[in-house]
């Protein structure tokens, strides 16, 4: 068996304050704020290099993509019970009764279906696996895992394994 190495990185500067809310048919959660903390686990190989990956890039990816959603109203833009629509320079949001509108530069549509942790953990997985495939560093990386933490001690994560042509 091949040993198995990893990092993790959680640094402050990978956090982000967004507001948002879980809307499910028949029920919504009033609209409310975190400060979200990113961190990220890579396992895998030790390359020639004697990096899994190098801990400077893996920052530079997940920072940009925790900077797109600083400061932003997350909507679930595959909500099953959201009703949404950009009308010039605001987006619309209907949900049952409940009607919100918010200028478009405040707010980031997500391809996900629930603002949750867990959703949002698989979405920045998805864009840091993006991110990071387009450096070509991935040769040694067998697993990335993200985890999404509203608040200390309540985190959410998402693990999956790369296919990264190894």
């Amino acid at each position: 068996m091949t040993p198995i190495f990893s990092i993790n990185v959680s640094k402050e500067s990978l956090k982000f304050s967004a507001a948002h809310f879980i809307a499910l048919p028949g029920f919504r959660e009033p609209l409310h704020g975190h400060n979200y903390q990113v961190a990220i686990a890579i396992s895998g190989e030790l390359s020639d290099s004697g990096y899994v990956m190098d801990f400077r890039i893996v920052k530079q990816c997940c920072k940009e993509i925790v900077d797109r959603l600083n400061e932003k109203t997350l909507i679930p833009a595959l909500s099953d019970c959201l009703k949404i629509q950009q009308i010039d320079e605001q987006i619309h949001i209907r949900y049952e009764d409940d009607t919100f509108s918010l200028p478009a530069k405040d707010v980031c549509l997500l391809p996900i279906v629930r603002s949750s942790a867990e959703e949002l953990a698989q979405f920045i997985w998805r864009q840091l696996q993006e991110s990071l495939q387009s450096t070509n560093d991935l040769h040694a990386v067998d697993t990335l895992e993200i985890s999404v933490a509203e608040s200390p001690g309540q985190a959410a994560r998402y693990r999956a394994p790369l296919s990264n042509g190894k």
